[in-house]
């Protein structure tokens, strides 16, 4: 996926203002998504906290990994993503520091929507997969969200389809599809980047210093 330019984000936003509602399927009535504080229009003490840890988790977090050793993967670990990115995406610190490049090509979402996927993958009660389904939708399949991925017009058409009924697997498909574009598109880069360079250099010090 390409970087989108800010002002296609904006332009995004600003159409993300007029929707009513999310999609929901014909002749199934919206859960009371309120209550569970998943829309985020509440504001209980839960939804607050969500939206704070929200707000901190955008910022970057090399400074703070980088003061403290312990957060800092070793270099076999960052060998190891190096040759592989099904690797670097088992590791929770790889996900993070590619987590970070990506925010810096405004290409964020590929990732949160693949941990999403996979978080759903989990689930086994109905009504959490039939609210989760369609927050995914909403965050990241529907052409009006500024987090939209990018899904080719069948992987598309299969999902809305889905939403009539919807499942833990739903997104098995879309989920390898943006899997695929990150790993041909932005892995090449990530691995040249400034931040997994910094990254290693700052892994190699410590290890000198030792």
């Amino acid at each position: 996926m390409r970087p989108r330019s800010l002002s296609g984000v904006e332009m995004r936003k600003r159409q993300a203002g007029h929707i009513e509602g999310p999609p929901q399927a014909p002749g199934q009535p919206r859960p009371n998504t309120c209550c569970l504080c998943w829309c985020g229009c509440c504001k209980c003490l839960w939804n607050e906290d969500r939206i704070e840890r929200s707000g901190r988790d955008t910022c970057t977090k090399m400074d703070s990994i980088e003061a403290s050793d312990e957060h800092l993967p070793s270099l076999e670990d960052m060998g190891s993503w190096a040759r592989s990115f099904e690797m670097m995406m088992r590791s929770m610190e790889g996900r993070e520091f590619f987590r970070e490049f990506l925010r810096s090509e405004y290409s964020e979402e590929n990732l949160l929507f693949w941990l999403a996927c996979e978080e759903l993958k989990k689930e086994t009660n109905p009504a959490t997969v039939d609210e989760k389904a369609r927050i995914i939708y909403e965050d990241y399949v529907s052409i009006l969200s500024p987090k939209e991925v990018s899904l080719d017009s069948r992987v598309r058409e299969g999902i809305n389809q889905s939403l009539a009924e919807p499942s833990n697997l739903m997104y098995e498909e879309a989920q390898l599809q943006i899997y695929t574009l990150m790993h041909r598109d932005s892995f090449p880069r990530f691995l040249n980047s400034s931040v997994y360079r910094e990254l290693l250099a700052t892994r190699r010090r410590t290890c000198l210093d030792t």
